[in-house]
């Protein structure tokens, strides 16, 4: 019950949190001007991702404090996650270069990998542990990255944060998973979930880089401490992450292919192009979360019920993304 009650207390301290940061953004111009990279016409303050954020680390910290929550993943997801969303928040005030941005997150990569037991980290006890850590640490890059890059069009990203989160949760209840992670993944659907209210096209509110990497920092904590676990497999993370993973490799592929200065910032994602051809952000970021509601989330509840039909769930989970991406991506867009 008292668990119910911060969930509860997380959800309106999020919300309360943001639409006062709102205000106060305002107020001192903590604001997203449109540029070349941008599909909005006007100033939207942004940066709001350090209040869901500071809700979900501040109650990771109440839990540690009680008892109900391990040293080592309250120094990964709640030490690491507000760094995390520390330093992208002062990028989003700031507009930190790439270079020092590179080094922050493989910093953060190696806080990770410090306090968790490396030699299991991936399940390639055959390999050197220098080379496990060398792939582990890109996968965090990657991931972190990866969700940046999803953070295009009003309500994308977090609206996969709440998804991913909810579907997770689901999963860990079905099959009798943790508890300790199960509060994890409730608080952060909690804390996402109330952001969402001002992300949703058309947005108010822009989470930021607080909260893109953030998330993408704890979500990869997540995945690497689930499947070490055996509480999540890697297979079920493949198919819960379908149309990000899809959407971001196609584009990444192509962009290498097609466009010079591939690793310049750019728009040319399948959901920036859908939502400038529909000339709509609801539109693109609904039909994301229904795909994600109606497809995805009966695949990876069966990819964990019946872990043999994993593989075949995740093709089915990935296909549509990987067309889509194909079609929609940077064949369209050179920018």
């Amino acid at each position: 019950m008292i668990f119910f009650y911060n969930v509860i207390f997380v959800f309106f301290a999020s919300w309360i949190g943001t639409y006062l940061y709102r205000m106060v953004a305002i107020k001192i111009s903590i604001l997203a001007s449109p540029n070349f990279r941008t599909l909005h016409v006007s100033p939207v303050p942004t940066g709001g991702g350090i209040v869901f954020s500071a809700a979900f680390v501040t109650h990771l910290f109440w839990f540690w404090w009680i008892g109900q929550l391990s040293d080592d993943l309250f120094l990964v997801l709640g030490v690491g996650g507000g760094v995390a969303a520390l330093f992208g928040f002062l990028d989003d005030v700031r507009d930190i270069n790439a270079s020092k941005k590179l080094a922050a997150q493989f910093l953060l990569s190696s806080w990770v990998i410090f306090w968790l037991d490396v030699d299991s980290l991936l399940y390639v006890g055959w390999l050197p542990t220098l080379i496990v850590i060398l792939l582990t640490m890109l996968f965090f890059v990657w991931m972190i990255n990866a969700y940046n890059f999803m953070d295009g069009i009003d309500g994308m990203a977090i609206s996969g944060a709440v998804f991913i989160s909810g579907a997770i949760t689901l999963v860990l209840l079905l099959t009798n998973g943790s508890s300790e992670l199960t509060i994890l993944f409730m608080l952060l659907l909690s804390s996402s979930s109330a952001f969402l209210f001002f992300n949703w096209p058309p947005a108010t509110i822009f989470m930021g880089d607080s909260g893109s990497v953030f998330l993408g920092y704890i979500f990869g904590s997540l995945i690497l401490v689930t499947i070490m676990n055996d509480d999540i497999s890697i297979w079920t993370w493949l198919i819960v992450f379908g149309y990000f993973f899809a959407d971001t490799a196609v584009t990444q592929i192509m962009r290498v292919i097609l466009v010079k200065k591939w690793y310049l910032a750019h728009r040319s994602h399948a959901y920036q192009n859908l939502a400038r051809i529909t000339e709509s952000h609801l539109k693109v970021t609904g039909s994301v979360a229904l795909y994600n509601i109606f497809w995805i989330l009966p695949l990876t509840l069966w990819s964990a019920l019946q872990p043999e039909m994993s593989l075949i769930a995740v093709v089915l989970a990935v296909t549509p993304g990987l067309v889509v991406a194909y079609k929609y991506g940077p064949v369209l867009s050179s920018t």
